[in-house]
Protein backbone atom coordinates (compact mmCIF):
# COMPACT_ATOMS: atom_id res chain seq x y z
CA UNK A 1 0.00 0.00 0.00
CA UNK A 2 1.78 3.11 -1.41
CA UNK A 3 1.94 5.89 1.38
CA UNK A 4 0.48 8.40 -1.14
CA UNK A 5 -2.62 6.31 -1.39
CA UNK A 6 -3.73 6.81 1.96
CA UNK A 7 -4.97 10.06 3.77
CA UNK A 8 -5.19 10.32 7.42
CA UNK A 9 -7.65 12.73 9.85
CA UNK A 10 -6.18 13.34 12.78
CA UNK A 11 -7.92 15.03 15.38
CA UNK A 12 -5.40 14.33 18.42
CA UNK A 13 -5.98 12.51 21.09
CA UNK A 14 -5.62 9.46 19.19
CA UNK A 15 -7.94 10.00 17.18
CA UNK A 16 -7.55 9.33 13.82
CA UNK A 17 -9.48 8.36 10.94
CA UNK A 18 -7.32 6.70 7.70
CA UNK A 19 -8.79 6.69 4.18
CA UNK A 20 -7.03 4.06 1.33
CA UNK A 21 -8.24 6.44 -1.80
CA UNK A 22 -8.65 3.05 -3.46
CA UNK A 23 -12.47 3.07 -3.08
CA UNK A 24 -12.06 6.02 -0.82
CA UNK A 25 -12.16 3.15 1.83
CA UNK A 26 -12.09 3.86 5.31
CA UNK A 27 -9.51 1.37 6.47
CA UNK A 28 -9.28 2.73 10.45
CA UNK A 29 -11.05 4.71 12.56
CA UNK A 30 -9.97 4.92 15.81
CA UNK A 31 -11.49 6.70 18.91
CA UNK A 32 -8.52 7.15 22.07
CA UNK A 33 -6.31 4.66 20.13
CA UNK A 34 -9.13 2.09 20.15
CA UNK A 35 -10.25 0.68 16.79
CA UNK A 36 -13.88 0.86 15.89
CA UNK A 37 -14.11 -0.74 12.40
CA UNK A 38 -12.73 -4.39 11.44
CA UNK A 39 -10.31 -5.09 8.39
CA UNK A 40 -9.45 -8.73 7.85
CA UNK A 41 -5.81 -9.68 8.47
CA UNK A 42 -6.45 -11.38 5.06
CA UNK A 43 -7.58 -7.56 3.10
CA UNK A 44 -6.06 -7.47 -0.04
CA UNK A 45 -4.81 -3.43 -0.74
CA UNK A 46 -3.39 -4.22 -4.54
CA UNK A 47 -5.38 -1.15 -6.06
CA UNK A 48 -7.45 -3.55 -8.08
CA UNK A 49 -9.94 -5.97 -5.73
CA UNK A 50 -12.16 -3.91 -3.26
CA UNK A 51 -11.05 -3.72 0.87
CA UNK A 52 -12.41 -6.28 3.01
CA UNK A 53 -13.77 -4.40 5.31
CA UNK A 54 -13.67 -0.99 6.82
CA UNK A 55 -16.18 1.48 4.82
CA UNK A 56 -16.39 0.20 1.41
CA UNK A 57 -18.33 2.88 -0.56
CA UNK A 58 -21.10 0.83 -2.73
CA UNK A 59 -22.40 2.54 -5.82
CA UNK A 60 -23.92 2.65 -8.04
CA UNK A 61 -25.06 -1.01 -7.78
CA UNK A 62 -26.02 -3.44 -4.53
CA UNK A 63 -25.36 -6.77 -4.92
CA UNK A 64 -24.47 -8.81 -7.96
CA UNK A 65 -24.24 -6.58 -11.13
CA UNK A 66 -25.04 -7.85 -14.65
CA UNK A 67 -22.81 -5.17 -16.44
CA UNK A 68 -19.86 -4.55 -13.93
CA UNK A 69 -18.44 -5.71 -10.44
CA UNK A 70 -20.39 -7.03 -7.37
CA UNK A 71 -21.25 -3.51 -5.60
CA UNK A 72 -20.48 -1.53 -8.22
CA UNK A 73 -17.37 0.24 -9.12
CA UNK A 74 -16.76 3.01 -6.69
CA UNK A 75 -15.03 0.92 -4.25
CA UNK A 76 -12.49 -0.62 -7.05
CA UNK A 77 -11.71 2.79 -8.30
CA UNK A 78 -9.22 5.27 -7.07
CA UNK A 79 -10.82 8.61 -6.14
CA UNK A 80 -9.44 11.89 -5.75
CA UNK A 81 -8.95 14.07 -2.61
CA UNK A 82 -10.86 16.95 -3.31
CA UNK A 83 -9.98 18.95 -0.35
CA UNK A 84 -6.89 17.70 2.42
CA UNK A 85 -7.62 17.03 5.84
CA UNK A 86 -8.40 20.52 7.49
CA UNK A 87 -8.88 21.49 10.98
CA UNK A 88 -12.08 23.70 11.27
CA UNK A 89 -12.63 25.89 14.36
CA UNK A 90 -14.67 22.90 16.44
CA UNK A 91 -11.63 21.48 16.49
CA UNK A 92 -12.66 18.46 14.16
CA UNK A 93 -10.98 17.51 11.04
CA UNK A 94 -12.66 17.56 7.78
CA UNK A 95 -11.20 16.03 4.12
CA UNK A 96 -13.69 15.55 1.14
CA UNK A 97 -13.43 12.70 -1.53
CA UNK A 98 -14.53 12.61 -5.36
CA UNK A 99 -15.44 10.30 -8.05
CA UNK A 100 -16.41 11.26 -11.95
CA UNK A 101 -17.45 9.58 -14.64
CA UNK A 102 -13.83 8.03 -16.61
CA UNK A 103 -13.39 5.66 -19.56
CA UNK A 104 -13.62 2.84 -17.35
CA UNK A 105 -16.79 3.52 -15.71
CA UNK A 106 -18.42 4.55 -19.16
CA UNK A 107 -17.06 1.19 -20.12
CA UNK A 108 -19.68 -0.40 -17.34
CA UNK A 109 -22.31 1.79 -16.87
CA UNK A 110 -22.47 4.41 -19.51
CA UNK A 111 -24.08 7.83 -17.66
CA UNK A 112 -21.75 10.54 -16.25
CA UNK A 113 -22.03 11.11 -12.47
CA UNK A 114 -19.95 12.99 -9.83
CA UNK A 115 -19.51 12.06 -6.44
CA UNK A 116 -18.44 14.36 -3.32
CA UNK A 117 -18.55 12.11 -0.14
CA UNK A 118 -17.15 14.51 3.10
CA UNK A 119 -15.94 13.11 5.86
CA UNK A 120 -15.53 14.63 9.17
CA UNK A 121 -13.97 13.55 12.10
CA UNK A 122 -15.10 14.51 15.76
CA UNK A 123 -14.30 13.74 19.47
CA UNK A 124 -16.10 10.29 19.46
CA UNK A 125 -18.16 10.68 15.71
CA UNK A 126 -17.12 10.09 12.49
CA UNK A 127 -19.50 12.02 9.81
CA UNK A 128 -20.31 10.76 6.11
CA UNK A 129 -22.08 13.52 3.76
CA UNK A 130 -22.54 12.05 0.08
CA UNK A 131 -23.89 13.74 -2.71
CA UNK A 132 -24.51 11.97 -5.95
CA UNK A 133 -25.16 14.87 -9.30
CA UNK A 134 -26.09 13.76 -12.19
CA UNK A 135 -24.76 16.54 -14.48
CA UNK A 136 -26.59 15.37 -17.58
CA UNK A 137 -28.59 17.96 -19.61
CA UNK A 138 -31.42 14.94 -20.95
CA UNK A 139 -30.28 11.97 -19.33
CA UNK A 140 -31.79 10.66 -16.04
CA UNK A 141 -30.13 7.59 -14.30
CA UNK A 142 -30.71 5.54 -11.27
CA UNK A 143 -28.88 4.08 -8.68
CA UNK A 144 -28.18 2.11 -5.53
CA UNK A 145 -26.13 4.17 -2.47
CA UNK A 146 -24.66 1.85 0.40
CA UNK A 147 -21.87 2.52 3.21
CA UNK A 148 -21.11 -1.16 4.23
CA UNK A 149 -19.26 -0.40 7.36
CA UNK A 150 -17.49 -3.72 9.14
CA UNK A 151 -18.08 -2.55 12.96
CA UNK A 152 -15.24 -4.58 15.07
CA UNK A 153 -16.59 -6.45 18.06
CA UNK A 154 -15.24 -8.96 21.03
CA UNK A 155 -17.93 -11.41 19.78
CA UNK A 156 -20.65 -10.92 17.84
CA UNK A 157 -23.18 -13.47 19.63
CA UNK A 158 -23.21 -11.02 22.26
CA UNK A 159 -24.10 -7.78 20.14
CA UNK A 160 -27.62 -6.26 20.04
CA UNK A 161 -28.69 -4.08 17.38
CA UNK A 162 -31.96 -1.85 18.16
CA UNK A 163 -34.34 -0.30 15.70
CA UNK A 164 -35.72 -2.90 13.58
CA UNK A 165 -38.81 -4.17 15.01
CA UNK A 166 -41.50 -4.00 13.28
CA UNK A 167 -39.39 -3.68 9.83
CA UNK A 168 -39.66 -5.67 6.92
CA UNK A 169 -36.86 -7.46 5.94
CA UNK A 170 -35.38 -9.64 2.63
CA UNK A 171 -33.77 -12.71 3.51
CA UNK A 172 -30.59 -13.04 1.25
CA UNK A 173 -29.90 -16.37 2.96
CA UNK A 174 -32.92 -17.98 1.71
CA UNK A 175 -33.30 -19.34 -1.70
CA UNK A 176 -36.75 -17.57 -2.10
CA UNK A 177 -35.78 -13.47 -0.83
CA UNK A 178 -38.84 -13.52 0.98
CA UNK A 179 -39.95 -10.66 2.73
CA UNK A 180 -40.67 -11.16 5.88
CA UNK A 181 -41.30 -8.54 9.25
CA UNK A 182 -38.88 -8.64 12.58
CA UNK A 183 -40.47 -9.35 15.81
CA UNK A 184 -37.53 -9.09 18.43
CA UNK A 185 -37.05 -5.72 20.10
CA UNK A 186 -33.14 -6.18 19.52
CA UNK A 187 -31.86 -8.37 16.40
CA UNK A 188 -28.98 -10.69 17.67
CA UNK A 189 -26.63 -12.80 15.39
CA UNK A 190 -26.08 -16.32 15.93
CA UNK A 191 -25.54 -17.79 12.53
CA UNK A 192 -25.20 -16.99 8.68
CA UNK A 193 -26.79 -13.64 8.68
CA UNK A 194 -27.80 -11.01 5.14
CA UNK A 195 -30.69 -9.05 5.81
CA UNK A 196 -32.13 -5.99 4.26
CA UNK A 197 -34.40 -4.17 5.98
CA UNK A 198 -36.42 -1.62 4.86
CA UNK A 199 -37.89 1.48 5.60
CA UNK A 200 -36.14 1.45 9.25
CA UNK A 201 -35.69 4.62 11.73
CA UNK A 202 -33.16 6.90 11.95
CA UNK A 203 -30.98 5.27 14.16
CA UNK A 204 -29.62 2.10 15.18
CA UNK A 205 -27.15 1.21 18.32
CA UNK A 206 -25.32 -1.65 18.01
CA UNK A 207 -24.06 -3.06 22.06
CA UNK A 208 -20.88 -4.91 23.27
CA UNK A 209 -18.59 -3.28 20.87
CA UNK A 210 -15.12 -2.35 21.34
CA UNK A 211 -14.33 -2.38 25.05
CA UNK A 212 -18.08 -3.23 25.75
CA UNK A 213 -19.34 0.37 24.50
CA UNK A 214 -22.23 1.00 22.12
CA UNK A 215 -22.32 2.47 18.58
CA UNK A 216 -25.20 4.58 17.81
CA UNK A 217 -25.92 4.90 14.22
CA UNK A 218 -27.59 7.48 12.42
CA UNK A 219 -28.78 8.11 9.12
CA UNK A 220 -30.86 10.44 6.65
CA UNK A 221 -31.91 9.33 3.28
CA UNK A 222 -30.65 5.78 3.75
CA UNK A 223 -33.99 3.98 4.07
CA UNK A 224 -32.23 0.66 4.45
CA UNK A 225 -30.36 -1.06 6.74
CA UNK A 226 -28.67 -4.58 6.06
CA UNK A 227 -26.93 -6.63 8.36
CA UNK A 228 -24.86 -9.18 7.32
CA UNK A 229 -22.41 -11.46 8.81
CA UNK A 230 -20.85 -14.25 6.77
CA UNK A 231 -20.34 -16.99 9.59
CA UNK A 232 -18.26 -19.93 9.69
CA UNK A 233 -19.07 -21.71 6.09
CA UNK A 234 -19.42 -18.67 4.03
CA UNK A 235 -16.06 -17.24 6.12
CA UNK A 236 -14.31 -20.25 4.22
CA UNK A 237 -15.28 -19.13 0.58
CA UNK A 238 -13.85 -15.88 0.80
CA UNK A 239 -10.34 -16.05 0.14
CA UNK A 240 -9.44 -12.18 1.37
CA UNK A 241 -11.51 -13.20 4.95
CA UNK A 242 -10.14 -15.30 7.84
CA UNK A 243 -12.16 -18.37 8.41
CA UNK A 244 -11.66 -17.55 12.30
CA UNK A 245 -12.50 -13.95 12.02
CA UNK A 246 -16.60 -13.63 11.34
CA UNK A 247 -17.21 -13.47 15.58
CA UNK A 248 -15.04 -9.98 15.52
CA UNK A 249 -17.17 -8.53 13.22
CA UNK A 250 -20.40 -7.38 11.98
CA UNK A 251 -21.58 -5.23 9.39
CA UNK A 252 -24.44 -2.69 9.97
CA UNK A 253 -24.76 -0.94 7.03
CA UNK A 254 -26.98 2.24 5.67
CA UNK A 255 -27.75 2.59 2.23
CA UNK A 256 -30.95 3.40 -0.42
CA UNK A 257 -30.89 -0.74 -1.75
CA UNK A 258 -34.58 -1.60 -2.26
CA UNK A 259 -35.32 0.46 -3.90
CA UNK A 260 -33.15 2.90 -6.72
CA UNK A 261 -32.87 6.20 -6.45
CA UNK A 262 -34.20 8.04 -9.75
CA UNK A 263 -31.94 11.44 -10.44
CA UNK A 264 -33.06 12.91 -12.96
CA UNK A 265 -30.78 15.65 -15.04
CA UNK A 266 -29.49 18.43 -13.39
CA UNK A 267 -30.07 17.33 -9.91
CA UNK A 268 -28.42 15.98 -6.50
CA UNK A 269 -28.95 13.08 -3.90
CA UNK A 270 -28.03 13.81 -0.66
CA UNK A 271 -27.23 11.24 2.42
CA UNK A 272 -25.90 11.08 5.01
CA UNK A 273 -24.54 9.15 8.66
CA UNK A 274 -22.77 9.18 11.76
CA UNK A 275 -21.32 7.00 13.77
CA UNK A 276 -20.71 7.77 17.23
CA UNK A 277 -19.04 6.08 19.88
CA UNK A 278 -21.11 6.42 23.50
Amino acid sequence: MAATSVVVLDRGNNTTCTINLHGATVVSWRVNNQEQLFVSKQAVFDGKKAIRGGIPFVFPQFGPWTFGPQHGFARIVRWNLEKAPERLASGDVEAIFSLMDSDFTRSIWSFPFQLTYRLILREKELHSNIAVYNPSKDTTFSFNLLLHTYFKVPDVRRCQITGLQGCTFLDKTSNEGALYQETRDVVTIGEWTDRIYQNTPHEHIITNVVSGRKMRIQKCNFPDTVIWNPWMDHAKEMNDFGDDEYPNMVCVESGHVSSPVILLPGMAFEASQILQVM
